[in-house]
């Protein structure tokens, strides 16, 4: 088989990481994943997973998983800042499926790194190793030498072809192996909370996704039905995080009355955790055997909802290319060259709705008459380019199917 004897090692074990060990996996290739943390964690609570990356999943073997502990919501809602009301209702549920030949669906990220987790163990060829972490690496036209700190705090060598850095928005892999930049933050927070169902159900519907404008700030909820739960985040603008943030959201003041907001903070109460929002950009995505995946190669604000699924997108392109290219430095360069330009349309996207729906009035007034012009499908349209982007045929080498 193509790639047996090849051995990697990926620095994480979140959604990018699992996603790259799986796909590797399964071409024969030995990998080690190598997680700072003691166990598989992953902060924050929910998830969108759109077509272009669940097909991705599916073809990983987890369509069956994903699907026991997710919802396909029947659309997103689109409410106004100050409305009771839907403004109108994007079409998800099975229009997805029939246009882009895959769900849209929403879950709990630990139910997807768990998922991830259980389907890399049933293969031998992957070892996840926790309270470990790489402190130095080495590359050289043979592979990369890592010096690995262990739990034990000894530390050993190890020897691979490749290093591929899965560490998120706070590299190591970035910062200290590629003299890479540091993350920077964009002026904007997201608070986080879980709420019961029976908490906010006559506020939204429990079987779609609701995003709530307002003016410098916007609130996204959908439900978790697996966990009997709602995922609520809120995203506003704070100038820095310096100090404690505390346990509500910071809203500009004074603040203009919003049902359906005002009705799901009371809910909350003091029960939002805080997540200051930082980006990455860097033109270098490796050098030499080392190189970068996921948010560590290109965090992006969250308001496409794609920082997981461009991370699982860069593994099913990476993964063929480090088995079927001379060296893994080949592999690297040529994924840099297939991802940049895709992952820059996508964080360019995020950031363009980020202004869109913080727009205050009267620009929102024109925001809210084009949202309703382009009608409950008009996002099919848009979106196509995104939803519709499939790894497999340009990248997967002849006679494996990933």
């Amino acid at each position: 088989m193509p790639g047996t004897g090849r051995s990697f090692y990926i620095a994480g074990a979140g959604i990018a990481g699992l996603t790259l060990a799986l796909a590797l996996a399964k071409f024969g290739a030995t990998v080690t994943v190598l997680e700072r943390s003691l166990a598989i964690s992953e902060f924050g609570a929910g998830l969108q997973i759109s077509p272009n990356a669940r097909r991705i999943l599916n073809r990983l073997g987890l369509d069956e998983a994903i699907t026991a502990t997710s919802l396909e919501p029947a659309g997103i809602d689109i409410y106004p800042h100050r409305r009771a009301t839907p403004l109108v209702t994007l079409e998800l549920g099975a229009i997805m499926r029939e246009k882009f030949g895959a769900p849209y669906a929403v879950m709990h990220r630990a139910d997807l790194a768990e998922a991830l987790y259980l389907a890399c163990r049933r293969f031998g060829n992957i070892d996840i190793r926790f309270g470990v972490s790489v402190q130095h690496a080495e590359t050289s036209e043979q592979g990369v030498t890592l010096n690995i700190n262990e739990a034990s705090a000894k530390t050993r060598i190890a020897r691979g072809l490749a290093l591929i850095g899965a560490d998120g928005v706070y590299s190591r892999t970035r910062t200290s192996f590629l003299d890479g930049p540091a993350a920077a933050y964009g002026g904007r927070v997201a608070w986080r909370t879980l709420l019961p169902f029976d908490s906010v159900s006559g506020q939204i519907a429990l079987d779609r996704v609701s995003v709530l404008f307002g003016p410098g700030y916007h609130m996204v909820c959908y439900p978790l039905p697996h966990r009997r739960q709602v995922n609520v985040a809120l995203f506003a603008q704070v100038a820095q995080t310096h100090g404690d943030l505390g346990t509500h959201p910071i809203l500009r003041k004074p603040r203009r009355p919003s049902p359906g907001i005002d009705a799901i903070l009371a809910a909350a109460g003091e029960s939002w955790t805080h997540w200051p929002l930082y980006t990455v950009e860097t033109p270098v995505w490796h050098q030499g055997n080392v190189g970068l995946i996921g948010d560590a190669a290109h965090a992006m604000v969250p308001f496409q909802a794609q920082g997981a699924a461009m991370g699982i997108e860069d593994a099913a392109v990476l993964a063929p290319l480090l088995i079927s290219e001379n060296s893994a430095a080949q592999a690297f360069e040529n994924y840099q060259q297939i991802r940049q330009q895709r992952v820059a349309r996508v964080a360019k996207t995020s950031a363009m709705n980020g202004r869109i729906f913080h727009m205050a009035w009267p620009l929102s007034v024109a925001r809210n008459s084009v949202i309703a012009l382009q009608g409950s499908r008009g996002h099919l349209r848009r979106l196509d380019w995104l939803y519709a982007h499939d790894t497999q045929p340009v990248y997967a080498p002849p006679g494996i199917n990933n």
